[in-house]
């Protein structure tokens, strides 16, 4: 199921990457409750100067060396009436870059206001670039599957399929001949740039997976961190099915099937589970299919051609073989 985001405070945004934009608070605690509602970054050139029409007030405000020198240059007055109808209109904070300290307005009507300020060394481009990766992820499009995800050797596999089809069993497996393991029996979903599936796993239950008949396992500590990963790209979703009689396989590979998730579609491929059927390796034989995919090389059409080929050639030299049969008229009466 989808998850909508509405806004995000300004105190979850300080204390989750706080050391990555190297944030400093300047004054402003008591206002950190505020809603940051857009999943941008603005830089309020226009609105100090009194033009407040297509004012982005639901974002981060940003002030550089351009706007602090523009304010610099205007009196007291005049920029306390302009911080008050940026705080009126409900910005939800301001970050001056390369370590500026807020003017003496600015100070004075975020104090009052209990606007949040902040400062960082980073210079402006550096910062908003970052800060806006940042913002993305947290506004970004998301949703949660019943599913097992890994990292088999560089792809990420999202394993689906009933309970106590064996998804945990195959993940077992796979983790123990070296993939790593992102999440286990639910994954977190989100999408990113309107492009990308990223999935990870609660922070709760990351590294731990649910083994039935043994119980929870430690996946770090009993195969070693390396296999363990926070998140990881989504190339591919394989889905486990019991097997029946009556099922249909495929066989040749030939036809394209794919799995849709927030819009995006993904390459889906169907494992039926039965015994003597090792799934692991067809896990790990899918995933290498679907990497050769992904560089140009599809060996189902690659030998479907030859095939093809094949044939085409045989018929033409049946063609050539046939020799067309001589007429003999007979020869006129003398």
């Amino acid at each position: 199921m989808q998850k909508a985001i509405h806004g995000i405070t300004v105190a979850h945004f300080f204390e989750t990457y706080r050391e990555k934009l190297k944030l400093e608070l300047v004054t402003g605690a008591d206002g950190l409750h505020r809603l940051i509602r857009e999943g941008s970054i603005n830089r309020p050139a226009l609105a100090l100067t009194g033009f407040f029409k297509y004012f982005a007030n639901k974002r981060i405000q940003i002030l550089g060396a351009s706007e602090m020198t523009y304010l610099k240059t205007v009196g007291q007055r005049q920029q306390m009436e302009i911080i008050t109808e940026m705080i009126d209109r409900g910005v939800p904070c301001i970050v001056l870059t390369r370590n500026f300290h807020p003017t003496h307005p600015l100070l004075v009507v975020a104090q009052e206001r209990n606007l949040p300020v902040f400062r960082t060394p980073m210079i402006t481009m550096n910062w908003v670039n970052l800060a806006t990766l940042c913002i993305d992820n947290e506004f970004a499009p998301s949703c949660t599957e019943h599913a097992t995800t890994l990292d088999v050797r560089g792809l990420g596999v999202m394993l689906r399929g009933d309970s106590g089809v064996g998804k945990s069993e195959c993940a077992l497996a796979l983790v123990e001949r070296g993939h790593s393991l992102v999440a286990d029996d639910l994954t977190v979903i989100k999408l990113l740039d309107e492009r990308e599936l990223i999935a990870s796993s609660n922070p709760l239950n990351r590294g731990y997976m649910e083994c039935r008949g043994i119980g929870i396992i430690n996946v770090a500590e009993m195969f070693g961190i390396k296999n363990v990963r926070a998140q990881k790209r989504i190339d591919m979703v394989i889905s486990l099915r019991e097997w029946t009689p009556d099922v249909i396989e495929e066989r040749t590979g030939l036809e394209e099937n794919y799995y849709d998730i927030l819009g995006i579609s993904l390459p889906h491929v169907e494992l039926y589970v039965r015994p003597g059927r090792d799934i692991a390796r067809l896990v790990e034989v899918a995933a290498l299919v679907q990497a050769l995919k992904k560089m140009g090389h599809d060996p189902a059409k690659t030998f479907n051609d030859r095939l093809i080929e094949f044939m085409s050639h045989k018929a033409d030299e049946k063609t050539r073989t046939i020799k067309p049969i001589e007429r003999h008229d007979p020869s006129p009466e003398a």
